[in-house]
């Protein structure tokens, strides 16, 4: 008779685990900030969101002193169809990842079909009796370095970019035997924001204007050389050129020589033998242009016109390029 007792107790505990419940889950998320980054230069961002699930268990009356094992399986999704952060009419592409591979197999949702996506899967539990059980679950983010760099700012400064974004989690209980997700019928919808801050910025640098060896200046000696400038996309900038040796002429350039005070004129222009590129100083003019998010190449023109020849010797002079934005 103990016998047949005890295996009744265990089919009837056995029967009441199976009943076992959880009363409800809930998620949240915490947003996903990829912080502050240069149109100029720019690398990947990266950041991370945490996605919490929290499950509440209920209590079995009738045999409070036994430790049960109620189990939950979850699936959390997010809207796929909204992969880019906004600004207006602009936008920047991102990815969500369910693990820090960043690997397209890894992308939380399909950005090919947003109506099946590929959803972050756990499950959990253990010997409880009531209460709660969290779950954190770290979600990976990345804006590619592409993307930041063809980014437009606003007026010239900093500019915020975001998406608001919709989840849901669907959840089923079971006791010992694993159940689907979504058998149960169970969901829970949560919202979170991604955003990235774009910085607008330029680079610039340029070759040496080098007019080679020459022997009398009885005529113009011509050559070119390369500025390329890198600025935030659809933002203006202009491009001034200091006087060099003539600090506060640009009109009048020279070159010095290395060991004597003799100098020879030229002239730096944006376009053949144009007008003479400076600070807007003494009939000079400033090159302006915009920003297309890429490397610009500019064709500086100099020209060192027919003078008397000095001593031979090396000449040189130097400019210094500032661009404004």
């Amino acid at each position: 008779m103990n016998t047949v007792r005890m295996l009744l107790l265990a089919l009837a505990l056995l029967g009441m685990h199976a009943a076992a419940r959880a009363d409800s889950c809930t998620a949240t998320m915490t947003d996903v900030d990829f912080g502050v980054h240069s149109t100029v230069g720019a690398a990947d961002a990266y950041a991370t969101g945490t996605l919490t699930i929290t499950c509440s268990w209920t209590l079995l009356t009738g045999i409070p002193p036994l430790l049960l094992f109620p189990n939950v399986a979850i699936c959390a999704n997010f809207n796929t169809s909204v992969r880019t952060l906004n600004h207006g009419s602009n936008t920047i592409a991102f990815g969500l990842y369910r693990d820090s591979s960043y690997a397209p197999a890894a992308l939380w949702g399909s950005p090919a079909v947003p109506s099946s996506p590929t959803p972050i899967s756990t499950s959990f539990g253990g010997l409880i009796a009531l209460g709660t059980m969290t779950r954190t679950i770290a979600v990976y983010g990345k804006v590619p370095a592409s993307a930041i760099e063809a980014a437009a700012t606003t007026s010239g400064g900093d500019t915020l970019y975001t998406a608001n974004l919709n989840g849901s989690i669907n959840y089923s209980f079971y006791g010992l035997v694993a159940q689907p997700c979504a058998s149960s019928g169970n969901s829970a919808a949560f919202a979170f924001a991604a955003r990235a801050t774009v910085s607008n910025n330029c680079m610039i640098n340029t070759d040496a204007l080098a007019f080679g060896t020459q022997g009398l200046l009885r005529s113009d000696v011509r050559t070119t050389a390369a500025m390329r400038v890198q600025c935030t996309k659809d933002n203006p900038y202009r491009i001034a050129l200091s006087g060099g040796s003539v600090a506060n002429n640009p009109a009048a350039r020279r070159m010095k020589h290395g060991a004597s005070a003799a100098t020879i004129g030229y002239q730096i222009s944006a376009t053949l033998d144009g007008a003479p590129w400076g600070d807007g100083s003494n009939g000079t003019a400033t090159l302006a242009g915009t920003g297309s998010g890429a490397l610009q190449t500019i064709t500086l023109y100099g020209r060192v016109p027919a003078q008397a020849t000095p001593a031979p010797g090396d000449y040189k002079d130097t400019v210094m390029a500032t661009i404004i934005f």
